[in-house]
């Protein structure tokens, strides 16, 4: 390959596949590199086996909420099983996708990628590349922990391939891996504890509800540590023991597994930014609104490895990986809308998000905030759960600013009304909606 390649992708995840075939639909010369098989972290190693597993959380906890509600008997769940379903969608991927890439034409490759000049790239294997353009798009990677026995801790990736689920599992941090994470080992019989070094977990959603999933996940039996400060991991005889220090004093927990659930970091480190001319910012590949390079115009970044406004979920490397392609080939400074895009903690029931936080809402202006405890009402009664509710903010002309939700098959729910924000409907405009009833939907007239 001793041509230069209009564009040379970096990451095969879902910023660096959509970007790549579309560029070569438009008849680019494209090739795309990856070390790890093709599909990224959320087909692979995040949301989708994820939402494989909690399947069987999701079915075991339902029959519970409704023993002697009609349903008898044990229900529990054969990991190994589980395991083997999750697999049945994610070991067809690399395959699927890098089929996908060679019938769009784009030339694929295998091994670690790193700049050698501003328009050059050294590819393990494959000898140097030369480029017009680049776009980098390699994900994030767990955070780095730096205490004393970091070492012992397994990865959300090692968590997804357990063979076998320990009996007594922590988890390190709090925020979605955790929560996620924790709930659906706590269903499938493990003793499950959460450590937190931060007062507040899930920070980037609304307080009231992340109490309620608090207690809720108190209840599935998840013991949950806030301002516990990670001293070490050690040895305890085949076990890990961890040592934490929370209000000045020394604790110990053991478990079999310690899971590292405590943020992640654009991978970008391997990449020898400085050799392509390219800056990075708060830990990211520094780009314009445009998710063009300043210091190396010839380098775009999308999804988590640009430092972009942009939240770190599969959504938003999807568009921005679209923009990217599409302000390459027409030399255009178009800007991602990253208006009404939702997230969710899938917990079980799950906590939603999209729009601002209350405390956001309010710095705009005058507001009004509605809570409601949907606990008691039908859509939940009907399922058994007992901890559900609502916050919607609008403004003074009417229209939603955020929603916020906990509660069973919210995240669906979260959808309608990031649809609302995205087009600036009103709370009448919703209301208007007829929603098939009896459904989630229907009851959206009385959370407003």
């Amino acid at each position: 390959m001793t041509d230069t390649l209009d564009l040379i992708v970096i990451g095969a995840g879902m910023a660096g596949i959509t970007a790549a075939k579309k560029c070569a639909s438009a008849g680019w010369s494209v090739a795309i590199v990856d070390e790890l098989p093709y599909g990224g972290t959320c087909a692979l190693r995040g949301c989708d086996p994820k939402k494989m597993l909690r399947a069987g959380a999701e079915a075991v906890e339902a029959a519970r909420r409704l023993q002697d509600k009609g349903v008898t008997g044990e229900t529990r769940i054969d990991w190994p099983a589980l395991m083997k379903h999750k697999e049945s969608f994610t070991d067809p991927v690399p395959d699927s996708m890098e089929n996908g890439l060679t019938e769009a034409g784009v030339r694929t490759l295998h091994g670690r990628a790193r700049f050698t000049a501003k328009d050059r790239v050294e590819i393990d294997g494959h000898g140097e590349i030369a480029f017009r353009h680049a776009l980098i798009a390699t994900g994030a990677k767990p955070r780095p922990l730096e205490f004393p026995g970091a070492e012992r801790l397994i990865d959300s990736t090692d968590f997804l391939n357990l063979a076998e689920l320990p009996r007594r599992v922590v988890f390190i941090g709090g925020g979605y891996i955790s929560f996620e994470f924790a709930h659906i080992a706590a269903r499938a019989g493990a003793e499950v504890t959460l450590l937190d070094r931060g007062v507040r977990q899930l920070k980037t959603f609304d307080p009231d509800l992340v109490a309620m999933l608090l207690e809720r996940s108190r209840a599935a039996g998840i013991e949950i540590v806030a301002e516990a400060e990670i001293e070490r991991i050690e040895d305890a005889g085949g076990a890990q023991r961890v040592v934490y220090r929370k209000a000045g004093e020394s604790h110990t927990t053991e478990a079999d597994i310690v899971v590292h659930g405590a943020g992640r970091v654009p991978a970008i480190d391997h990449l020898g930014l400085a050799a392509g001319g390219v800056e990075t910012e708060y830990g990211g590949v520094k780009v314009t609104p445009w998710l063009q390079s300043p210091s190396n115009p010839r380098i775009f970044a999308a999804g988590d490895a640009a430092a972009s406004p942009g939240k770190p979920l599969t959504p938003v490397a999807v568009f921005e990986g679209k923009i990217a392609a599409s302000n390459m080939l027409k030399y255009k400074r178009t800007e991602p809308d990253y208006t009404g895009v939702p997230s969710v903690v899938f917990t079980i029931p799950e906590l939603a998000r999209v729009g601002l936080l209350e405390e956001e809402a309010r710095e705009t202006g005058d507001v009004e905030v509605r809570f409601t405890d949907t606990s008691g009402w039908f859509s939940q009664k009907r399922l058994g759960e007992s901890h559900a509710g609502a916050k919607i903010i609008t403004g003074k002309d009417g229209k939603i600013l955020g929603a916020h939700m906990f509660g069973p098959d919210y995240a669906e729910l979260i959808n309608v009304f990031s649809l609302a924000i995205k087009l600036g409907l009103t709370v009448a405009q919703v209301k208007f909606m007829p929603a098939a009833y009896p459904t989630g939907a229907s009851d959206i007239g009385s959370m407003l």
